[in-house]
């Protein structure tokens, strides 16, 4: 059986923010929710969550079936905090405990870590150019482990290694919990540190067994915000060039932002500064322009999106043409070839086969038929101040420039509205609609002058 405790408490004080550390976003996501997928990679029969700082908005953003929380109600330091949760776990189980600020531990390291301690205890290691502020990992001649010393505690020979502990480890939970009872705070923090554990099981002549990871990012911890920005820059360039590598074209890899989920199909061209959200899908030859954000959207085959797009909860098809400067809202549904022009506003609407829209347009809560056109200016009426109405336009209807349709309204196929209309009655196929004021020209018309100008 394995459980997973994830520690999660600290408020982060160098991250300058009211916002617990372990809920700052990585790629549209907190820290935790990161760590907590990967923990659920490994098919975790149960995951703990030790909570302190902010614990009732870290509760909230972890809540599942899966995740039970623990209260450390004073910071005294790891080792005291994964005593919170371990009297919760089965004694037989083996415990894996990870950090809530280490968003990008890989399951592949994980994995290497609990094979290790089937027979022991194991921990992660990690080797960085740069090792300040991390705890050092201390080896005999013969490269077997001897301890952990914090930075604080160790000497300069101590601080001049390179090997950090990355706070990782799994053992059976019992052993853990009677290590973690004898774990003291006779450091400089007067803390109860969780690596003084590897310490005394090898006093008790059990086998320490290191991992030490494959990449350097992948065990980074989070303290400040330009170590989030960092950690934030180097999986950016981690996801873009996996879309590189499955055929995607990415203009500039530093210049994405995929902060959601995206599956991409052949021949996907993607421009600088675009944004992804949620799930998004796009299909094959799909060219999404630069300064787009695409959430919970569906792009079909061949389809464009130019430059300065949003797109939310919206369904394009193939061949399609958004933008530039379009908005698609949720609920909107573009059919194949139809054209969604710039300035042009669509919400919880369904523009049909070939349809256009080219400029300057709002459809809301309306149904515009295949081939129809809607010219610039025009706005659907779709609210009465209390409640939503419908606009339904027919196949091969002609909106002229600057017309305004009055919800609920209904013109058949083949309906004309002549410009500048203000239309509130059904209107028929094949009829002309003229809905405005009769022009009249005033011969001999004076303008207007001010007083002081008369004078």
């Amino acid at each position: 059986m394995l459980e997973v405790i994830i520690l999660a408490a600290g408020q982060g004080s160098r991250m300058q923010s009211s916002t617990p550390k372990v809920l700052h976003p990585l790629a549209g996501r907190p820290l935790v929710a990161h760590v907590l997928q990967t923990a659920r990679r490994l098919n975790a029969d149960r995951i703990h969550v030790v909570v302190g700082y902010g614990a009732e908005a870290v509760q909230s953003a972890v809540a599942a079936a899966d995740v039970q929380c623990h209260l450390q109600a004073e910071q005294l330091g790891t080792g005291h905090a994964v005593k919170q949760a371990i009297s919760s776990c089965q004694p037989t189980s083996t415990v894996l405990v990870l950090f809530g600020d280490v968003p990008l531990i890989t399951e592949k390291a994980l994995r290497s870590v609990l094979a290790k301690a089937e027979t022991g205890v194991a921990m992660l290691s990690a080797t960085l150019p740069n090792p300040a502020g991390y705890g050092r990992v201390v080896r005999s001649a013969a490269g077997e482990f001897v301890a952990v010393v914090e930075e604080r505690d160790a000497t300069p020979e101590q601080r001049a290694l390179q090997e950090i502990n990355t706070g990782v480890l799994a053992a059976k939970a019992d052993q853990l919990a009677g290590w973690l009872d004898r774990v003291g705070n006779q450091n400089a923090q007067a803390e109860y540190y969780l690596p003084d554990v590897l310490g005394l099981a090898s006093e008790d002549g059990m086998r320490v067994e290191v991992v030490c990871s494959e990449d350097d990012f992948d065990t980074q911890g989070v303290n400040t915000p330009q170590q989030l920005e960092q950690l934030e820059r180097l999986h950016q360039g981690t996801l873009a060039d996996q879309l590189m590598n499955g055929g995607v074209r990415v203009s500039d890899r530093s210049r994405l932002d995929i902060r959601g989920r995206l599956q991409c199909g052949r021949d996907v061209r993607i421009d600088i500064n675009v944004v992804i959200e949620g799930d998004v899908v796009l299909g094959d030859a799909v060219s999404i322009g630069a300064n787009c954000i695409l959430r919970d959207t569906q792009v079909g085959d061949n389809a464009q999106i130019l430059p300065f797009s949003y797109l939310a909860g919206a369904s394009v098809s193939a061949g399609a043409v958004i933008g530039p400067y379009a908005r698609l809202r949720p609920g909107s549904v573009i059919d194949e070839k139809a054209k969604v022009g710039n300035f042009v506003e669509v919400k919880n609407a369904h523009v049909g086969k070939g349809a256009k829209a080219s400029h300057l347009a709002y459809l809301g809560d309306a149904d515009i038929g295949p081939g129809a056109n809607v010219g610039a200016g025009t706005i659907t009426c779709n609210y009465d101040g209390a409640e939503k109405h419908r606009t339904i336009l027919g196949e091969n209807v002609f909106v002229g420039s600057n017309s305004t349709l009055v919800a609920p309204l209904t013109i058949e196929s083949g309906g004309f509205i002549a410009a500048g209309s203000t239309v509130t009655d059904d209107v028929k196929t094949d009829q002309l609609a003229v809905a405005r004021g009769r022009q009249r020209n005033v011969d001999g018309w004076q303008r207007p002058v001010k007083p002081s100008e008369s004078e």
